[in-house]
């Protein structure tokens, strides 16, 4: 008898002994096909023989209930290191909790000492349990005739990143770097705590909402009422300035939602009770100008026939305002003879033209795009000396005319101001903006006050203008009078100075280009300045587009959060410089679904928006 059998029976093993006939003849071929079932009394295969002693069967059901979905494995390594590249966390995840898991999941693993580690799901194996080869024609048949496979034959395990550390620090669950490795074996369990969950990606309990956390298009489920998470960005100035103030960039592609989800986020800045404090100690809720290139915007004045009163309800449960917007008024440019139609909207209609004389601080509104340094050079001296001469009610027409006289031509080029084909020049470049300035209507610097109304919605129309060139000016002119404004120790206009102004601007890549030429430099130069103040001065740009890689790099850099919903361009999708592990997600969103970068707010996140718009929206 050795440890594993006495084998010894096995050599004097005799068939004759046994009552048998040995092994089957190979060839004698399979037994008759009439043999027949064995007598009904023959009993179960299974069944000891009679007055044989029968085993006692024992339970294998395991005592107690399962906890978590799986265990941490040190198999491999278990190592937490301040080199992401360095760190291991593998989990072997149990056969029935396989089918719950996907890779971007929140998971917890609890210290002994009751902290506990918050972590992400970033691969998913199989590996074999037991030393196999199952890429064989045997497997892969047998596999096909069962339809089905056996995970017990397989491990399935998790790698894991590590997000935080979450600790209790006088009740409150705070957060911290992961700076220690867990023990093997400790249980990991889905992450359906609300607080946890906001606590582990630093997400604040309040703010202006933006959406549900997600993970693969599918919402975050928690143990709570309501069971999503909220994700908002801060609004307050107890832990820094609001982000509103830092500045939005949403990006998408035609069909990928960001208008709707441009409004709902709009929307909960228009709410009665949003207030930001200004320098003389008051609160002043914020004006929001919404510069709207497919005049979309001036419908969230209506209330959303799709907003049924079970949604309205659920919104008002997670404090998202929603409804058509009252103060809401279409500010409408008027340009050559381009007629506004408003049969969508029931939102207040105020025309309003573009006077000459903000040019005079604004030269490049006429500069177009062909001027060169000399000629703006000159462009400005010749703005310098008309407006001298004429005032400030000098108008558009009457600069042409100014310039028409061959006598200033003559006299400046005798001087050495201005050389006679540099005037020439300019005076080529700065014809085709009569249709922009000075038409019949009352001017935007005498309507200030209607512009800007603490807690209203200003939209700018210039879908309705056919010339690009002058849509353009009108835009530029407009935002140029708020950020000046904004930006003046002496402003002229104390509304838009003492009001928080939250500027909007879809299809900024038309305005906010990266492009050669005195005009684009200029403008550029402005906003890069409004951004860089917009936190002192209560300005906040809210840029939309869906070519983020032609938005101007020292605007882009002061964005602070950037929401990205489907992209199918590579080169936009390189450009929004969100984590690569969110970006190869970009290209497949559905409608509605977005991902959040703001590092001042949270860690990167996936969200699903909500997908009835808070207002109305859509042409019937």
């Amino acid at each position: 008898m050795t440890d594993l059998g006495d084998f010894e029976s096995f050599d004097d093993f005799d068939p004759d002994d046994a009552g048998e006939e040995g092994p089957p003849d190979p060839d004698a071929g399979d037994p008759p096909s009439d043999a027949g079932d064995p007598p009904s009394d023959a009993g179960d295969a299974t069944d000891p023989p009679e007055g044989a002693e029968e085993f006692e069967t024992a339970s294998v059901t395991p005592v107690g209930r399962d906890v978590g979905i799986g265990t941490l494995s040190a198999r491999e390594g278990l190592v937490v290191s301040e080199d992401p590249e360095d760190t291991r966390l593998r989990a072997y995840i149990t056969v029935g909790n396989r089918s719950a898991v996907r890779v971007g999941s929140y998971l917890v693993a609890d210290y002994p000492d009751g902290e506990r580690l918050f972590c992400r799901i970033v691969a998913l194996e199989y590996a074999q349990e037991f030393e196999a080869d199952d890429a064989t024609e045997i497997h892969a048949r047998r596999a096909m005739r069962r339809g089905e496979v056996d995970e017990q034959d397989y491990k399935f395990m998790a790698s894991l990143e590590p997000v935080a550390v979450l600790y209790r620090d006088g009740g409150e669950l705070r957060r911290r770097m992961t700076d220690r490795v867990p023990k093997p074996e400790t249980v990991v369990r889905q992450a359906t705590d609300a607080g946890e969950i906001k606590t582990g990606l630093k997400i604040p309990d309040d703010g202006v909402f933006l959406g549900h956390l997600a993970v693969g298009g599918e919402k975050v489920r928690t143990a709570a009422e309501p069971p999503t998470i909220d994700y908002r960005l801060k609004d307050d100035y107890g832990s820094g300035d609001p982000l509103v103030f830092r500045h939005t960039l949403v990006a998408g592609g035609t069909g990928s939602g960001k208008t709707h989800a441009t409004k709902n986020v709009l929307r909960q800045y228009l709410a009665g009770d949003r207030t930001y404090p200004v320098e003389d100690g008051r609160s002043v809720r914020p004006a929001v100008v919404q510069f709207d290139p497919q005049d979309e915007y001036a419908q969230m004045h209506d209330d959303n026939p799709d907003l049924d009163p079970a949604f309205a309800r659920r919104c008002e449960a997670e404090g998202v305002a929603h409804g058509g917007h009252d103060d809401t008024v279409a500010f409408v440019p008027k340009v050559g003879d381009a007629t506004y139609a408003a049969d969508h909207h029931r939102a207040e209609q105020v025309e309003f033209t573009v006077p000459f004389s903000m040019v005079r601080e604004n030269t490049w509104l006429v500069a177009g795009g062909g001027l060169n340094d000399n000629q703006y050079a000159g462009l400005r001296e010749l703005l310098g000396r008309f407006f001298r001469n004429y005032g400030d009610g000098g108008s558009y027409r009457e600069f042409l005319t100014y310039l028409d006289d061959p006598g200033l031509r003559e006299e400046l080029d005798d001087s050495g101001v201005i050389h006679e084909a540099t005037f020439d020049a300019v005076r080529r470049r700065v014809r085709g903006f009569g249709s922009v300035f000075d038409r019949d209507a009352r001017p935007i610097t005498e309507q200030v006050s209607r512009l800007v109304r603490p807690g209203g919605l200003t939209v700018v129309p210039t879908y309705h203008i056919n010339d690009s060139r002058a849509a353009t000016t009108v835009v530029l002119a407009v935002a140029s009078l708020l950020v000046d404004q904004k930006l003046s120790n002496d402003p002229t206009y104390d509304r838009i100075k003492e009001t928080p102004v939250v500027l909007g601007m879809d299809e900024a890549h038309n305005f906010l280009t990266d492009a050669e030429g005195v005009q684009a430099r200029r403008v550029i130069g402005k906003f890069s300045e409004a951004a860089k103040q917009g936190r002192k001065e209560r300005l906040g740009l809210f840029l939309v587009t869906q070519d983020p890689q032609d938005i101007a790099d020292p605007v882009f850099k002061q964005v602070n959060t950037t929401v990205v919903l489907n992209l199918g361009d590579e080169d936009a999708i390189g450009a929004v410089n969100i984590p690569s592990n969110l970006e190869g997600k970009v290209p497949y969103m559905e409608k509605g679904q977005m991902v959040v970068y703001s590092p001042d707010n949270s860690d990167p996140v996936e969200l699903v928006g909500l997908p009835t718009c808070l207002t109305r929206h859509g042409r019937d």
